[in-house]
């Protein structure tokens, strides 16, 4: 086990701060469980984590990562949290969105303004539709590692360590780029802090004023054949906010400055562990590289390391649910994750694919009302239609992504409950990653623009497609 020295850390004015934060502070914290400490995960079950040879230098770059100050604030993590546990009861509706696989080369402000933008154009089209706060949640500043299928990759009879994302290694097929790298956690959270203070700039500068959504067009609204209702639902936002304030005298002033969180898979351990603090002021763990990390469906075993990390961390946590996730597992899941039961904790996100949704969802809602639990229902409607084409390119059929969004709509509605979030993996840009949408992209297309290293994402067309969709359901129970 790795094991680095213990903390000293300074308590004053934003106490979020930490002066020497060092990430083998043993504070164990007593659950159903056992024990626990941010490094306490190195005694379970290890999948997806790095095959670090060099630990010296691992342990070195956790004691200079554990140094720098956090990403992110427990006020904000708690915000999220009382947001979250809003949506939990069908008072706001949460869109969770963003790049498949963050890269180092993409943090730049262009790319970033087009995320943003996105993001916010989905947003108020949202608000205008279900009549209900949204809450934004990037896939960003964070989303650097990558889980894979193999540990190796093979070409031309050579076989390398799989690329698993910027945050552990390099694309290019080499040995000395293939080799897990620790300093790239370094590179990682400095491109990560340089996202937060470039989004956290455009948000106070205003860039996300309700007032004035026409700043955030893409090149969406100029020919596609759904302009004329994207701006109807955009002007209704605009009318009603000038109506609220001409006849009361007074501004609204959350609506020139959006709250905007950060979430991402906390799949490389190491990073997330250099970066979790006790905070005595709340008597808590917090992970302060993010405001929401989730655990994807590769690493939810409740014996894994993944699980042993995220039940000791007060942070609001997602989990990704598959077809293949047992009765017994899900309820392992809901009592290790959150056992006291507290809103705004834990989110499942349900990732089933259209074919399996109607069955495996039903079953799922009934195991979490015999639990009595409370958690917030997301639909992740891509990544259970991901296909192989025959060209061997990796596609999404927009078509079913509806589909399946549609049918968790109906779902939770039949069985009483609320679908309270969306998970999409998106761009700003226009890329031809997945079959389908509003210019109708066929296979012949998608060489144009496929520009993802691993998974295949909505383009903006597609993107608001979702959007007015999701919208449309105001007016019927969402």
């Amino acid at each position: 086990m790795l094991v680095l020295p213990s903390c000293s850390r300074r308590l004053g004015g934003d106490r979020d701060t930490v002066s020497e934060a060092r990430i083998a502070c043993i504070m164990p914290t007593e659950t159903l469980t056992g024990p626990w400490s941010p490094e306490s995960w190195q005694t379970r079950r290890l999948a997806q984590i790095p095959r670090y040879h060099d630990r010296e230098r691992l342990h070195d770059v956790l004691a200079r990562l554990g140094r720098l100050p956090p990403l992110v604030t427990s006020w904000e993590v708690e915000a999220l949290r009382e947001r979250i546990a809003a949506a939990q009861q069908g008072r706001v509706f949460v869109l969770q969105g963003g790049d498949c696989a963050e890269t180092f080369d993409d943090c730049t402000s262009e790319n970033l303004v087009q995320k943003l933008k996105i993001l916010l154009q989905m947003s108020v089209v949202i608000i205008a539709g279900l009549k209900r706060p949204v809450v934004r949640l990037g896939r960003m500043a964070g989303q650097y590692a990558k889980p894979r299928s193999d540990d190796a990759e093979t070409r031309d009879g050579i076989s390398l360590p799989s690329y698993r994302g910027d945050l552990v290694n390099r694309s290019a097929f080499t040995g000395p780029d293939r080799e897990p790298d620790p300093e790239l956690m370094l590179r990682g959270y400095e491109r990560a802090a340089l996202t937060l203070n470039f989004v956290r700039s455009l948000i106070d500068g205003g860039f996300a004023d309700l007032h004035h959504p026409e700043n955030w067009d893409l090149a969406f609204v100029s020919h596609s054949p759904m302009a004329d209702r994207y701006h109807e639902l955009v002007q209704r936002v605009s009318d009603g906010l000038d109506f609220f304030e001409s006849i009361t005298g007074t501004k609204i002033h959350e609506a020139r400055r959006v709250d905007f969180f950060t979430s991402h898979e906390g799949l490389n351990l190491y990073y997330e562990q250099a970066q979790t603090r006790f905070l005595k002021h709340r008597g808590a763990w917090y992970n302060l590289t993010t405001h929401c990390p989730w655990i994807g469906a590769r690493t939810a075993a409740t014996d894994g390391a993944h699980v042993e990390y995220f039940r000791g961390i007060a942070n609001p946590v997602g989990v990704k649910i598959g077809p293949a996730v047992t009765a017994d597992e899900l309820r392992e899941l809901i009592r290790v994750l959150n056992p006291e039961n507290v809103p705004g904790r834990l989110a499942l996100i349900h990732r089933l694919g259209t074919e399996r949704i109607d069955g495996k969802l039903q079953e799922f809602i009934e195991i979490v009302r015999a639990e009595k639990a409370t958690v917030l229902w997301m639909c992740d409607p891509m990544h259970g239609n991901t296909e192989v084409l025959q060209s061997g390119i990796k596609t999404r059929r927009f078509d079913r992504i509806l589909k399946e969004l549609e049918d968790a709509f109906r779902i939770h509605r039949e069985q009483g409950t609320y679908l309270g979030g969306v998970h999409l993996e998106l761009t700003g840009e226009h890329v031809t990653e997945c079959l389908g949408g509003a210019r109708g992209l066929a296979e012949a297309d998608l060489h144009q623009a496929y520009r993802s290293q691993v998974d295949p994402r909505l383009n903006y067309e597609q993107a608001m497609e979702v959007a007015m969709r999701i919208a449309d359901r105001g007016g019927r129970a969402a």
